[in-house]
């Protein structure tokens, strides 16, 4: 990285941080006082998911499960009855599992260092950054999907940021942060939020930015982006995610098992069903047979 982009990096925090403080949305996991647990959870709730659908399925859940003992004393099956349709629902496995390992090997309180939250089931990279920096205040570069295109735009002067580079990404977004710890915590929400409400993928507001005086890829005059794209998601209507949704929400509809011929009705290609089940069935998120029926993990 040359010194050119390292001071365009640094040189968007201080407007940023000013707007930020002023236009930043009230969610729970910013307040002041809001657990490390609650941030953990927020977080993985958080992953391809909308935040006016996480925000009541957060508050509900931290309501039933307040610490990770509360969590892991639970069977596997209520956190995923209780995940209902945020989607991915690995995810409140994962989180069961690393709720078990926080209580048993952690003294029930989620680990600030970023090894000890890799170290835990389910969590990756940016998720452990973002516990230790929105939980704990920490000095890291924390990178999202919304992070990375403010930055391929404002300091790279690309249009779109193309397939995530942890090792060029987490140097582009430590430049940018501000040597003072705090700063440097609200310096990575404010990316985030930028990405997430003006420096949209279609149609970004330019003119509501805040760094649109330093914004790179805008001084430039807005080029197409002519590299390599990012991965898109595969199109959901008919796809094998939603047969295994249709499932799950069988399984978690009922609490016994749920008979073959049940899940016949649920849809009709019998191959794409049956290999949608299979799937359940190996990922941990259903159990049984077609003798017993299919139910959710009991753990």
């Amino acid at each position: 990285m040359d010194d050119a982009t390292i001071h365009r990096a640094a040189a968007i925090s201080s407007p940023l941080l000013a707007w930020y403080r002023r236009e930043a949305r009230d969610l729970p996991w910013r307040r002041v006082g809001f657990p490390a647990w609650g941030t953990l959870v927020s977080e993985i709730m958080l992953q391809q998911t909308q935040v006016a659908r996480v925000v009541p399925r957060l508050e509900a859940w931290l309501t039933r499960w307040p610490t990770p003992a509360d969590l892991a004393a639970s069977p596997p099956a209520d956190a995923v009855r209780a995940w209902d349709r945020l989607g991915y629902p690995r995810r409140a496995l994962a989180l069961h599992a690393a709720a078990t390992v926080i209580a048993e090997q952690h003294g029930n309180v989620v680990p600030r260092d970023v090894d000890d939250l890799l170290a835990l089931p389910g969590i990756g990279d940016y998720t452990a950054r973002a516990v230790a920096v929105f939980a704990y205040g920490d000095r890291h570069p924390v990178v999202d999907v919304n992070v990375r295109r403010v930055l391929a735009r404002a300091v790279l002067g690309q249009g779109e940021p193309g397939p995530a580079k942890a090792k060029q990404d987490l140097p582009l977004m430590e430049a940018t942060l501000p040597a003072d710890r705090d700063d440097a915590a609200t310096t990575n929400a404010a990316v985030m939020e930028l990405g997430a409400l003006v420096c949209v993928a279609r149609s970004p507001a330019c003119d509501a930015c805040p760094i649109a005086d330093r914004c790179a890829w805008r001084t430039a005059g807005y080029p197409e982006h002519d590299g390599p794209r990012a991965p898109k998601q595969s199109r959901f209507a008919g796809s094998d995610r939603q047969v295994r949704g249709m499932i799950m929400a069988e399984l978690r509809a009922s609490d016994v098992p749920v008979s073959p011929a049940e899940i016949t009705m649920v849809w009709p290609d019998a191959d794409q069903r049956d290999r949608a089940l299979a799937s359940l069935l190996r990922d941990g998120l259903a159990e049984g047979d077609d003798l017993e029926g299919y139910r959710l993990p009991r753990g």
